[in-house]
């Protein structure tokens, strides 16, 4: 497919199917890659609470990881999209070097600055003194993975903003299988433990970033050259704008699991571990959706730089009618079966169980608004409202969680820790609807005036 023809394809195709089309092979891809999160989880959770709960810690490293590669490739995946919808494609090559050779560059430093620093990292993610043993051990091996883990990231978001969303899954599916083979065979077979869970990651991601990168040579897909990275003041602005709220969004989720494993903490290592679990099995259902929302930020970047309007706001109440009732499904099975889900990963330890399945019921009362959130965080990010779509960003895990989880243990105990991540998608809803609101008058407006 030439770049002509995808740009028709992207700006012709009727909505509903071209972000189904595009929204099936990334909701896999995100369900894959939570799965094989989720195998570690499982896997490591026949060993003891608290290498369980080093997984747990280890969870903040993983954010912060993803934080760099999703803000070099949500960065330079948004501006390319809007460049190839208005066909300058030279323009949209170099920032697509520019975003993955940064994305490896910021991987090394936090591999060389994380193993220099290892112990008072671990103590820094929220370790106590009987999981830093397990968690140095699973963190050691996930740092040496860092520079192409955040590469891969990278480019798995550039292939989707170019409407390549297939070619990410190919990568992402391989590296998961792996992963799933080789986590019983190094931490039983080899009787590595916990590491052998962390290296049995790093091998699988580096087997999709591999993977990854040849897919980037084809389909008609904008090949990573060296040549092509030429930085300059203006695309490290524009990749700032593009990025900022994926950098933000993702480095609170990083603070905000160090601040409820440290609040967690005081309640033993029970409740790090079940806290942890619950976070894998909310970020596995919650992936679906966001899968279905990387099927709709290429459709309204390439749109919104065609300038057709009309397209834009019909794709984001698309994909609001399509995931709300879903997630309403989603959220009654996990009340009623969260006992059972938790037991599936720590079936050993009761105290486990009670603490994670109360936790995961109260987030299943709001797990339906995340639609509001997750599609108008996206809308605004990609049609480049950065400070909007920063502040929503910033508002889940930082905004408002990061009081609630610093105020309602004082007032209700480790009850207020578990409501703390209801309480703040509750308000970040109350946030979302009127920004999304406002942003679609705009576009009708504008729409309206055009055809004056």
């Amino acid at each position: 497919m030439t770049h002509e023809e995808k740009y028709q394809y992207m700006t012709e195709t009727p909505v509903p199917k071209l972000i189904c089309k595009l929204a099936v092979p990334t909701i896999i891809s995100m369900l894959i890659t939570n799965f094989y999160n989720m195998a570690d989880t499982y896997f490591v959770g026949k060993i003891n609470t608290s290498s369980s709960g080093a997984v747990g810690i280890v969870f903040s490293l993983m954010a912060i990881i993803q934080a760099f590669g999703f803000f070099f490739g949500q960065g330079s995946g948004n501006y390319m999209s809007r460049k190839l919808g208005e066909h300058k494609v030279e323009q949209a090559s170099k920032m697509s070097a520019l975003g993955f050779f940064s994305s490896l560059f910021f991987g090394l430093l936090i591999t060389v600055f994380g193993l220099l620093f290892l112990e008072p990292f671990a103590r820094l993610l929220g370790a106590t003194d009987t999981i830093l043993p397990y968690a140095k051990d699973y963190l050691q091996y996930i740092l040496i993975g860092a520079p192409y883990m955040t590469a891969a990231l990278c480019l798995n978001v550039q292939l989707r903003f170019q409407g390549s969303a297939v070619y990410g899954m190919i990568g992402i599916l391989f590296g998961a299988i792996l992963n799933i083979a080789l986590d019983p065979l190094f931490i039983f077979t080899f009787d590595m433990g916990v590491g052998g869970a962390a290296l049995a990651t790093i091998i699988s991601q580096f087997v999709s970033f591999v993977l990854l990168l040849i897919c980037s040579y084809r389909g008609g897909n904008i090949a990573i050259r060296l040549r092509n990275f030429r930085p300059s003041l203006l695309y490290f602005k524009e990749m700032l704008q593009g990025g900022l709220p994926s950098l933000c969004r993702q480095s609170l989720i990083s603070i905000a699991t160090m601040v409820l494993n440290h609040s967690a903490g005081i309640y033993g290592d029970a409740a790090i571990a079940a806290m942890g679990i619950v976070n894998r099995v909310f970020a596995f259902a919650y992936s679906a959706l966001v899968g279905f929302g990387h099927g709709f930020q290429p459709v309204c970047g390439f749109n919104y730089g065609a300038r057709l309007y009309g397209r834009v706001r019909q794709a984001f109440w698309f994909c609001i009618k399509s995931t709300f009732g879903f997630l309403v499904v989603l959220a009654v099975v996990g009340y009623f079966f969260a006992p059972e889900i938790v037991m599936q990963f720590r079936k050993e330890d009761p105290d486990v169980i009670l603490i994670g399945a109360q936790a995961l019921q109260f987030q299943c009362f709001v797990f339906p608004l995340m639609s509001f959130n997750s599609f108008t965080s996206m809308m605004l990010q990609a049609i480049r409202r950065t400070t909007r779509a920063t502040v929503l960003a910033m508002a889940r895990q930082g905004i408002f969680f990061l009081p609630a989880i610093l105020i309602l243990p004082q007032v209700l105990g480790l009850t207020g820790i578990q409501l703390a991540q209801p309480t703040a998608d509750f308000c970040t809803a109350m946030l979302a609807i009127p920004l999304a609101i406002s942003e679609l008058s705009k576009m009708k407006a504008a729409e309206a005036a055009a055809h004056l």
